[in-house]
Parts: C-alpha cells; sequence; structure tokens
C-alpha cells in the first residue's frame, strides 16, 4: 500500500471485546502517542465501543493529565467501558454522520478477532462513502487466536492468572487428594489452557491432564486418562478448555447452553455447566469419589496484581505503533505482535491488512500438541515462557 499524505483532523479510539488487564496500556499508549503529532487536533474516546459512537458519548482525552493516566494503563479491564456489537449498514451510515459532525480523521479500535472485523467493515464503508480517514484496529485477546500474530495483548498476563491459580490448585489438591477440574477460556484456540503446564515445578505436578479445543474431545478417552493418573498418582488435576468439541465438531457443552452474541458466537462463559458434566459423568464412570469442578471464567480476564511485565510493555506498544503508522504511513490496518528469529526473546510491532485478521481465528500449532491429545509438549513451553514472565517459587519439605 502507497504512503499516505499527514491528515489533519480528530481521532477517535474506543475498546471491544472482552476486557483485560492491559487493555488500557494500548488505550493510553495511543493516546500519548497521538500528542506528539500535530496531525491529530483532538483526542476522544468512545463509551462502549461502536455503541457510544453511534450514542455519541464521547470523553475528550486531551483533558487527562499524563499522571491520570499512568493510573488508568496500570488498570485492569476497559477503561472506556466495552461492547459485544456487529454494526449494520445502517449503523455504519450512522457511524459515519458521527465522524463526520466531529471531523474524526483517525479511528482506533482495540479489540480481538470480532473487533477487527468490526474495524473492517467501518473502513470499507468509508471508502464506499469517500470518507478520508484513517482506520487502525490495535490488536487485544486473552484467547491469544488472531492470525498475524506471534501473541496478544492480554493473554501474558491471563496466563499468568492460570499458570498461577494451577500451582496453588495443584498444592490443594496434593493436600487432599481426589481429582480436581479446572474449565478455561477458549472458544477455538488452547493457548491459555495450554498455559497451565507452567505450574509443574516438580515431576508430579498438575496439571496432569490438559484437554484443547485442537483435539476431538472423547468421554471415554477423557475417564481412561483420569484413571490412568490416579492409579499412578493417586490424584489429578486436569486444566480444560471451555471450546473442546467432539469428534463432528460440536462444542461438548452445546447441549447446555444455546444461548449466542451478536457476533454468532456460542455462549461458552459465565456458567459452571461443562464442569459440572464432567465432573458427574466422572464419578458415574470410574466410581471416583472425590471429583471437583471449577471455571475461572472472566476472574482470568482482568486480575490484577498478576500483570505480565512483558504484556503490558508490548499493549502499550501496540497503541503507540498504530498512532504512527496512522499518522505518517498508511490508511488502514491491525498492528500485530510478530517474534523474531533471534536467539534471545524479542518483537517487532506490524501493519497488516485488516481483512487478514477480521473474524478468523488461529489455532494452536500441531507442534504444541502431543500425540495423546492430553497435553502440551517442549516446544509450547518455549514459546510461552517469555511471554508470561517470573511466576511463584514453590518448594516443599523433604520427605513430604
Amino acid at each position: 500500500m502507497p504512503k499516505l499524505a499527514p491528515l489533519k483532523g480528530n481521532m477517535l479510539i474506543a475498546q471491544s471485546g472482552g476486557p483485560t488487564a492491559v487493555i488500557n496500556q494500548t488505550l493510553v499508549g495511543a493516546v500519548l502517542e497521538a500528542r506528539k503529532h500535530p496531525e491529530i487536533q483532538k483526542v476522544y474516546g468512545a463509551m462502549h465501543g461502536i455503541q457510544g459512537i453511534l450514542d455519541e458519548v464521547f470523553l475528550d482525552l486531551g483533558k487527562e493529565t499524563p499522571a491520570n493516566l499512568e493510573r488508568v494503563a496500570n488498570t485492569p479491564s476497559s477503561a472506556l467501558g466495552s461492547v459485544r456489537k456487529k454494526p449494520t449498514a445502517e449503523d455504519c451510515a450512522a457511524i459515519f454522520e458521527v465522524l463526520r459532525k466531529h471531523n474524526i480523521r483517525y479511528f482506533f479500535y482495540i479489540g480481538g478477532n470480532d473487533s477487527a472485523e468490526t474495524t473492517h467493515i467501518i473502513h470499507e464503508h468509508a471508502r464506499k462513502a469517500k470518507y478520508d480517514f484513517r482506520c487502525f484496529h490495535l490488536c487485544k485477546t486473552i484467547d491469544n487466536d488472531l492470525r498475524q500474530n506471534d501473541h496478544t495483548p492480554g493473554f501474558g498476563s491471563a496466563a499468568k492468572f492460570v499458570a498461577s491459580a494451577f500451582m496453588g490448585d495443584n498444592q490443594d489438591n496434593r493436600a487432599l487428594g481426589g481429582v480436581k477440574i479446572n474449565i478455561i477460556m477458549g472458544r477455538h484456540a488452547g493457548f491459555l489452557t495450554a498455559a497451565s503446564a507452567l505450574a509443574r515445578v516438580y515431576p508430579d505436578d498438575g496439571p496432569h491432564l490438559i484437554y484443547l479445543p485442537e483435539r476431538p474431545f472423547s468421554m471415554d478417552g477423557f475417564c481412561a486418562d483420569v484413571k490412568a493418573v490416579m492409579e499412578k498418582t493417586g490424584r489429578c488435576v486436569i486444566a480444560v478448555s471451555e471450546g473442546i468439541c467432539d469428534e463432528s465438531g460440536t462444542p461438548i457443552i452445546a447441549a447446555h447452553s444455546k444461548e449466542v452474541d451478536s457476533h454468532g458466537n456460542l455462549q461458552l462463559s459465565g456458567n459452571g455447566a461443562l464442569g459440572d458434566l464432567l465432573a458427574d459423568e466422572l464419578k458415574a464412570r470410574t466410581g471416583i469419589k472425590r471429583v471437583r469442578a471449577d471455571t475461572f471464567g472472566y476472574l482470568q480476564r482482568s486480575f490484577p496484581g498478576l500483570v505480565s511485565e512483558t504484556d503490558a510493555k508490548e499493549a502499550r506498544k501496540v497503541g503507540e505503533h498504530g498512532v504512527r503508522y496512522a499518522v505518517k504511513d498508511f490508511e488502514n490496518g491491525s498492528i500485530a505482535i510478530q517474534r523474531k528469529k533471534t536467539k534471545s526473546y524479542a518483537v517487532s510491532f506490524e501493519r497488516v491488512p485488516l481483512k487478514s485478521v477480521a473474524k478468523e481465528t488461529r489455532h494452536m500449532p500441531a507442534s504444541y500438541i502431543n500425540k495423546a491429545g492430553n497435553d502440551v509438549t517442549k516446544a509450547f513451553i518455549d514459546y510461552v515462557k517469555p511471554i508470561v514472565g517470573t511466576l511463584p517459587a514453590m518448594g516443599r519439605l523433604k520427605g513430604a
């Protein structure tokens, strides 16, 4: 795409989809970077994503002090509020009336693949309307399932929460025995559930079994796996992605949940149905008496105190680079984090086409999943460690 001449006007930024622990780093990175460029005259934030544009509920972010912005950057969840809304053609027409009214020439939407799709829809409508502005998607999702990205802001911190939670849960299970099942977010990609493997410090530590959406789930195989672990260790800690499916691709939870969002996605989070189902089936089929299940749910997304330093730093850079690309070079795009092929961990922040990120998701590479489909490989551990960073140190009494 050819480079464009600078465009003067106002900037609008919004947040969409599930909140994360570092999404405000991206917001603040973009806002502070915008202040460095005279082409951007005013900076507004739309409350609750595109719904806030339609309702014209804007904040003047130019009035925020740098000190308060930094406090917001270190605060989890979406400071501007969020939304799950796919715009209709009528919505797009209304959005552009609002954009014109406020002379918005730079638009940034922070979110996941559904948000990238929304950004793409808005950009295509802008082209048809011959409205001159820059339209960028800023990557975010704890699921880590955006194409073109090595990993996404929000994933590292959520993965740190998951690994830390399993560290504690493993100790609990070691003390009392039995089977513990934990359900982790992940509709189509198992990255977050796989991160539970970082909890292992000693050879007999859990999770002992890990089930991901990338492999068909068999209830018979599941029960057999658990029985084998119980016979070997006397206990079993299990990590399960909420999006596990059977051989036909039907989510295991589908019979217990029919609610869908505006993008047509089956609602998987918000209840303990899958954990209860697996626990009940396990007790009925194996005779194991002590089986417990928890659903981590929304706790994974915005938990303070367990933020990955790498995640926070990279989330800030995504916002900064989005503004730089928009002001100097490009009409549209999505900012992607790509890992450099170097011995030590390093990344770059690249502009990729909106349509290459929109809607479709990516999955865990086959090389990250063991042959049996119930664990991860060393390749995954090597991939995820630098993104998550330092975890709590665990110890044991000698002979215990």
